[in-house]
């Protein structure tokens, strides 16, 4: 290894709260960027539907949900793996404007519940008005960070999180804590970026880098590593390599997809007979 660069999945030299300081800054200020605010005529729309699909997400998913719930921030569909089923209860790490939770509160239904838990007030907020403007009922949106989840034990069926634990300055504690409040049998489904090689150190100690989620990545054995001390298995990660293509956009000055690839991350807590 040499002098410029790192194979630590954590941020080097990044103290905590200021990784936590630029994560807040930056998503606070994207709450006021939304497309709705910047377009007026169908080709927001269009532009929408266009990016929400290289994640995984269907026409109809963007249909359904109300635009201002949309932020384009994710890497993936956490809910196309979850496999979600009628009456469950759901939680989504880093909930953002909250599409991923209306989306499975569609999936959930009346007898189903979501609660959606995010550092950012200006996020919470956002997606709290769109619950109340559209009417549903059965989501919930609470201010909190993933590492201290204000959540009780053994309350979920199903974690949902969407290019989010990257951003943490403690990722096994996330685990840890997805541990404690799934119930038994309860799953993982999330979808983050994984990295591949590794950061330069101007990436990885750079709070904006870390806040755009590349210089706080880790690599699949280290998330390995990280949900199986905290109990789950079935662990499985896997990258996916069509995700090169809107990861080089995310930057103009150098192509990421050197450094980090999109990848769903799934895993289970054994129940009470296991």
């Amino acid at each position: 290894m040499t002098d410029d660069a790192t194979t630590d999945g954590e941020a080097d030299g990044l103290d905590p709260s200021d990784q936590r300081a630029a994560v807040r800054d930056r998503y606070g200020s994207i709450t006021t960027e939304s497309p709705s605010d910047s377009c007026c005529d169908t080709s927001c729309s269009d532009e929408t539907t266009a990016e929400a699909d290289r994640l995984g997400y269907s026409d109809e998913d963007v249909a359904t949900v109300d635009p201002d719930a949309y932020l384009g921030l994710g890497c993936g569909n956490p809910t196309a793996i979850a496999e979600l089923n009628r009456g469950e209860d759901v939680l989504d790490l880093g909930s953002g404007g909250g599409f991923d939770c209306f989306l499975a509160a569609q999936a959930v239904g009346d007898d189903g519940r979501v609660v959606g838990v995010d550092m950012t007030p200006e996020m919470v907020e956002r997606a709290r008005e769109t619950a109340e403007t559209t009417d549903a009922s059965n989501v919930e949106f609470r201010l909190g960070e993933i590492e201290h989840l204000p959540v009780p034990d053994e309350s979920v069926d199903v974690i949902l999180s969407n290019c989010v634990v990257n951003l943490s300055p403690d990722k096994p504690q996330v685990f840890r804590e997805a541990y404690r409040v799934l119930r038994p049998g309860g799953r993982l489904a999330v979808s983050d970026v994984v990295l591949t090689a590794d950061l330069p150190v101007d990436l990885a100690a750079d709070p904006d880098s870390v806040a755009a989620c590349v210089g706080g990545a880790s690599t699949v054995e280290e998330i390995e590593a990280m949900a199986t001390d905290a109990g789950f298995v079935d662990v499985a990660i896997e990258p996916d390599d069509d995700s090169e293509a809107f990861i080089r956009e995310w930057d103009d000055e150098r192509d990421l997809s050197d450094y980090v690839v999109a990848a769903t991350i799934e895993g289970t807590r054994p129940d009470a007979a296991h």
